[in-house]
This record gives structure tokens, C-alpha cells and sequence, in this order.
């Protein structure tokens, strides 16, 4: 359990695929249309022993490539939580800023500055090690990210087990076989788990040139990762019943205010957390 809410918070979540490029330097399979990287995908899974019954299985993620990043930024402004919801790219249709590159450099840059308490899922096992991986292979500076204290309690440090500036909320909730899956928790929660698709479907809508619909789906993961995290804060006693209403009452005129923005996707979201709800409040 964590121990503390920091008063800088980023509640985040990262969609990835298979690399076609990692595959083109490992393995020599041509690539560059959307035929051919989906076969260099397909031996990137075949080397790490795909079958007919699992046939995406889990790829070692130095081998994938980052293509969206979703989050909800908070700070404390006057008693009250302010939420800003971060998409990288910001322009889906921008391919310069749809580029790994340019994703992980504006990434790195906002968590070296701010150096906000990181709160994510299985995010000590997959997200931290994947940014820090790919910026590696991009040949990118941490530009702050990477610095750590003589000892855990004297400031920020992501790769520490024992910080609360990492906060995984995965081995929070249960250990090896027992450790219930994010859409699994949050939707028993009543909070909506995955909503209209899931993390298998990124690379076919990553081939089919649909960046806009993996970011519309990584935002969904980040308001479910934020909401789960107020619930467990809750729970551990870090937010009282008043703060942890108006948490949720903030991430929904949050989602409102994005809407009337037009991003009408969150209608959805909206329309599924209502329903689990009433679903809940049955029981």
C-alpha cells in the first residue's frame, strides 16, 4: 500500500505493438506498408513462441514501440483537485509527433521537470521499464527522470521498490496468479474496465492507420487507472469520504469538459460508468 499522496500526481497508462523495425534489424523481414509490418510483427511473435491457441504472445518490450501515452495530471488547487488529462501525440494526424521518438521526448520532459508521483498498473514490470528501454533505443536524455537520491526518502526516485513515487497499483491488489487484471477490478469497482475495445486491438488499429482510435482508448485506461487509484486511496484511509466523492465528482467534469471540447468518445465512458453504478448500488 502507499503511503502518501504526493502534491503533484500522474495517473498514466501506455498502449504499445510490436516493433516492425525491431524486427527488421533482428531479423531482416522487410517492412515499410502496412502488409509487410504486419508480418514482421508476426515473426516478432513466432520468435517468442507463438502457437495456433496464443498467438500474440507477450513480447519482451525493448521489442515494441511505444505509440500513445494517456494520463490524468493532478494537483491540489485551493482544497480541490485539479485534473488535466495528457494525450501524447497530442495530434494523432501530426506524424512527426506521432513518432516514438517525439512521444517519449515530451514524456520524459514533463515527468523530469514536474517529477509527479507516478501511479499506474503492473507499471513497475512493463510501463517504467518500456520508457526507459525505448528512450534507450531512441538515444534519448532522461532529462531528469532518471536521477535518484542518495537514499529513497530524500527525494524522487522512480526506481525504487520502497518510493511512493512509483506507485504500482498492480502487486497493491494481489500476488503472481491472484492478481486481478485491471478491467477485472475496476469493473467490479464500478468503474469501466475495458470499454468497446481492448490492448490486443492496438496493432491491427495501428495498421489500419487508426492512431486516433488507440488514443481515444489509451484515455479510457487513464481515467480507469486514475478512478481505481482514488478508490484504493480511499481504502487506505488517504482520502476521507468527502475528498474521495469529489475526486470522482473532478474526473467526470473533467471527462464533461473534454466533451464539450469534442472529444465525444467519453460519452461512452460516461454512459458505461453511470450504468455500472446502478449495477453496484443493486447489490
Amino acid at each position: 500500500m502507499f503511503k502518501s499522496i504526493a502534491p503533484c500526481l500522474f495517473s498514466f497508462d501506455l498502449e504499445w505493438i510490436p516493433d516492425p523495425l525491431s524486427a527488421k534489424i533482428l531479423h531482416g523481414v522487410e517492412i515499410g506498408d502496412a502488409r509487410s509490418d504486419e508480418e514482421a510483427m508476426k515473426r516478432l511473435w513466432r520468435e517468442a513462441g507463438a502457437t495456433e491457441e496464443l498467438p500474440q504472445p507477450y513480447l519482451k518490450t525493448v521489442l515494441c514501440r511505444i505509440v500513445s501515452v494517456g494520463g490524468i495530471f493532478r494537483e491540489v488547487v485551493d482544497g480541490k483537485p485539479k485534473l488535466k488529462l495528457v494525450s501524447l501525440p497530442n495530434d494523432p494526424f501530426d506524424e512527426e509527433k506521432a513518432k516514438e521518438k517525439s512521444i517519449l521526448s515530451n514524456l520524459l520532459k514533463a515527468i523530469g521537470t514536474r517529477k509527479p508521483q507516478l501511479v499506474g498498473y503492473n507499471s513497475h514490470n512493463a510501463d517504467v521499464p518500456i520508457i526507459v528501454q525505448r528512450a534507450i533505443v531512441n538515444g534519448l536524455l532522461s532529462q531528469g527522470m532518471a536521477e535518484r537520491p542518495d537514499k529513497p526518502w530524500e527525494g524522487v526516485d522512480y526506481f525504487s521498490q520502497s518510493s511512493d513515487y512509483n506507485v504500482d497499483m498492480a502487486p497493491i491488489l494481489g500476488k503472481y496468479a491472484m492478481t486481478p487484471k485491471l478491467h477485472e477490478i475496476a469493473t467490479l469497482s464500478g468503474i469501466p474496465g475495458k470499454v468497446d475495445t481492448d490492448g490486443g486491438s492496438v496493432p491491427n488499429l495501428w495498421l489500419q492507420g487508426k492512431l486516433k482510435e488507440i488514443v481515444d482508448y489509451n484515455e479510457f485506461d487513464a481515467m480507469t487507472t486514475h478512478l481505481l487509484w482514488a478508490r484504493i486511496a480511499h481504502f487506505g484511509g488517504l482520502l476521507n469520504e468527502v475528498e474521495y466523492a469529489l475526486e470522482q465528482e473532478s474526473v467526470r467534469e473533467l471527462m464533461l469538459s473534454e466533451i464539450a471540447n469534442g472529444k465525444s468518445h467519453f460519452a461512452r465512458y460516461i454512459e458505461e460508468w453511470d450504468r455500472l453504478q446502478k449495477l453496484i448500488g443493486e447489490c
